[in-house]
């Protein structure tokens, strides 16, 4: 492996200092971030190299500050993601881990150069294992860690390195903001209108007002090329769990819709409807006659959907026009089509009246 002379003197001291040096490096697959991912291998032995480059996103936004402290801070920081560092993920790692769930162990890391050694939870990811396996248990096991982490949610961590904000109205706002910014200069030609993106986000606060207020570890990309199917474990640790470190504190719903209304593949509505039904009656009795509101949790199923949905549309629109990857345009008409649907649920009129005057192809 040959990397820059100073970058590749400091990951050669640290994998000697973790145990790994002269260890057999091979790239692995990774997401649309700025990390990347590489598998060790020596004398039977494996694990995974994480680099994350310090500074590569900023840093999130504090919750108090003002509107346009917020503008200056930029998207990353509003919408809650990760820090500079790789303090997140080794903090909701370790979380989870607290849990009883399947997330990777640290090894080794050192967060101010962005390196890590992780354990290597295999190549089984749902998207491949469902072929080889029950897709209904595989997704009633998913939707069962995301009912222990509502039950017991994990530790909140917080320490000198790493605090975990709320996935509160700033983030959520933020992300839905996406769809006038990116998707709608793609499909029109044109930026949005600077008073109909005020109306388009009007709404949106309107209906992110009406969520529950945060009370789960929220993962956020939780959907089926992020969790892996550990066979030999049991329980809720055959799921594996990885690219966790945007986690937030937020309603358990917004996971559900991860999982359920995935960007990279279909879900058949059967199942998807069982899947609801499963969580709810779970909840319901796991909670105590009374504590559970279902039609709440239907309501912020329906929002963050929307919500979800429309800050997709407008990611994959940005990695076209912005990044030059055209590749995510392929998944576009799998989103939309989620949207649609979103948009016919109760609760949505307002939304769905504005999305039908500029864009009646997202309408049923």
């Amino acid at each position: 492996m040959t990397v820059d002379n100073s970058s590749n003197d400091a990951l050669s001291a640290f994998l000697a200092g973790a145990g790994w040096a002269n260890a057999d490096i091979r790239p692995l697959a990774g997401d649309a971030s700025t990390r990347s991912y590489k598998r060790l291998e020596r004398n039977g032995a494996r694990a995974v190299l994480m680099l994350a480059p310090p500074g590569a996103e900023s840093a999130a936004c504090p919750p108090e500050a003002s509107p346009s402290e917020r503008r200056a801070l930029g998207y990353n920081a509003m919408a809650r993601l990760a820090g500079p560092n790789l303090n997140a993920f080794i903090a909701v790692s370790n979380a989870l881990r607290a849990s009883g769930l399947s997330a990777p162990e640290i090894y080794a890391a050192e967060p101010a150069e962005g390196f890590a050694v992780i354990e290597d939870l295999g190549d089984d990811l749902y998207v491949r294992a469902i072929g080889a396996h029950d897709e209904a248990e595989l997704y009633a096991s998913a939707v069962d860690v995301l009912l222990k982490m509502r039950a017991a949610p994990p530790p909140r961590p917080a320490d000198a390195s790493y605090v975990m904000l709320d996935y509160d109205a700033v983030a959520l706002e933020a992300e839905a903001a996406l769809f006038t910014e990116w998707y709608w200069p793609l499909k029109k030609g044109a930026p949005a209108p600077d008073e109909l993106q005020a109306e388009y986000n009007e709404r949106f606060t309107a209906l992110i007002g009406g969520l529950a207020a945060p009370h789960s570890l929220v993962l956020r990309d939780y959907h089926a090329e992020n969790l892996l199917w550990l066979p030999e474990q049991s329980g809720v640790r055959r799921v594996g769990l990885i690219d966790f470190q945007d986690g937030l504190y937020g309603s358990a719903a917004y996971d559900l819709v991860s999982l359920l209304e995935d960007a990279r593949r279909d879900v058949a509505e059967d199942l998807a409807g069982a899947m609801i039904t499963r969580y709810c009656e779970h909840a319901r009795s796991h909670s105590g006659a009374g504590s559970f509101d279902k039609a709440g949790f239907m309501n912020d199923y329906a929002v963050l959907a929307a919500q979800r949905n429309a800050k997709i549309l407008g990611v994959f629109a940005r990695l076209h026009l912005r990044d030059k990857k055209p590749r995510y345009l392929d998944f576009l008409p799998r989103v939309e089509a989620h949207f649609r649907r979103d948009l016919a649920r109760p609760g949505l009129e307002d939304l769905r009246a504005f999305i039908a005057r500029h864009f009646p192809d997202l309408v049923l």
